[in-house]
């Protein structure tokens, strides 16, 4: 069912402001309704109230009941849960859409790391066939050329404290990205339903089906080797 709560908050602010209570004609054995402390029937609603039905009490208490004040303050409750409903959303969708990012920028390099692969392992085993049938200096010359490392040739004698020295700056390097990548951490809270449901004040099934969500999401950081805060 369609509502449209703009129409009904105007229709309610221009009513009789409540609360409102039942007046019952004991005579005339109609129903009316009226506010608490008019005088002499001066804000009493001019309406006849329910005769000759047997529910006529029920219908008028309900009346009575669901008078302008309630109305408008159930249009202001539910204008707050909107307004909680599309603060969360947008905070769900927010992680969402850097989360979809961060997952395509680790395919993207896992992808140029896979074709880098593959093409030093041709280049590799390009040099190393050709250089069979030419000499050491040609050999040599298509092993730099194409940054194939040779292991099978006896290093030059001016090389051996350049390879040393490359080896070791290369090591160091290593460590130290190693050292960087074991000390990422990403800050992500791991929430129960109850609190993802007192902060949101959705449904359990809203709150349990959001925390199901930020548990993969952990579980796929932890498992590309990045450690997670507030867990």
């Amino acid at each position: 069912m369609n509502i449209d709560k703009q129409a009904l908050r105007e229709v309610a602010e221009k009513a009789t402001k409540g609360p409102w209570t039942l007046f019952s004609d004991i005579d005339t054995k109609t129903f009316s309704i009226h506010t608490p402390r008019d005088k002499r029937c001066e804000n009493v609603i001019k309406w006849g109230g329910f005769d000759c039905q047997p529910n006529a009490e029920a219908n008028a208490e309900f009346i009575a009941a669901f008078n302008p004040k309630v109305a408008l303050a159930l249009l202001d409750e539910l204008e707050h849960y909107k307004s909680r409903e599309e603060r969360v959303t947008k905070l769900v969708m927010d992680n969402s859409t850097s989360w979809d990012a961060l997952y395509k920028k680790l395919e993207a390099a896992e992808k140029r790391i896979a074709e880098q692969s593959a093409i030093v392992a041709a280049a590799e085993k390009l040099v190393r066939c050709k250089g069979r049938y030419h000499s050491e200096l040609n050999y040599r010359a298509l092993a730099k050329l194409f940054g194939v490392i040779t292991p099978d040739l006896p290093p030059l004698e001016h090389e051996n404290v350049h390879y040393a020295d490359a080896a070791e700056v290369e090591i160091t390097a290593l460590r130290q990205r190693i050292a960087e990548l074991e000390a990422r951490k990403v800050n992500l809270s791991k929430l129960s339903v109850g609190e993802v449901m007192h902060m949101s004040g959705f449904s359990w099934d809203y709150a349990d089906g959001w925390c199901a969500g930020n548990d993969n999401a952990i579980h796929e950081i932890r498992t590309a080797g990045i450690k997670v805060k507030g867990e």
